[in-house]
């Protein structure tokens, strides 16, 4: 760690060591907004096999991309070193999130699947994007400088 360290009072010292030990031994992988996002990823795959979605394929595509965005994009987030990259990922993940919600409705719309099985994965990724908002919050938060 830099110089500048020891510039900051010893409680704050104590804390940013703390998160410093935290964040050295996580991985994307035990981030609970990426782990949601992969079981979002999979109900959306499983989605997209029903055979009334099968031969949509924009609809299909479309919702398959932005699903695997969200994951992609808290795992490359998570990646980055710099602040202000990692909030850019992830308020890209959230967007994303937000883009499967609305296909979900365009899905109930045109009837191509149960209802109540659109509901649940709306709720599933209505989940991820309020992970994702605090993941962005608490990076936001963070007193590290670049």
């Amino acid at each position: 760690m830099g110089s500048w360290i020891w510039d900051i009072e010893k409680k704050q010292r104590a804390h940013l060591f703390a998160i410093f030990a935290v964040i050295s031994f996580m991985q994307f992988e035990d981030l609970e907004a990426w782990k949601k996002a992969r079981k979002l990823v999979s109900h959306v795959y499983g989605l997209c096999r029903q055979p009334s979605l099968t031969r949509d394929y924009g609809i299909k595509d479309q919702i398959r991309r932005a699903s695997v965005s969200v994951m992609s994009n808290l795992a490359e987030g998570f990646e980055r070193t710099h602040k202000a990259e990692k909030i850019h990922l992830y308020k890209i993940a959230r967007a994303s999130a937000g883009e499967v919600r609305s296909l979900l409705y365009v899905i109930e719309d045109q009837k191509a699947a149960e209802a109540d099985q659109l509901e649940e994965l709306r709720k599933l990724v209505d989940t991820v994007g309020k992970l994702v908002t605090g993941l962005i919050r608490s990076t936001g938060k963070c007193v590290i400088r670049q």
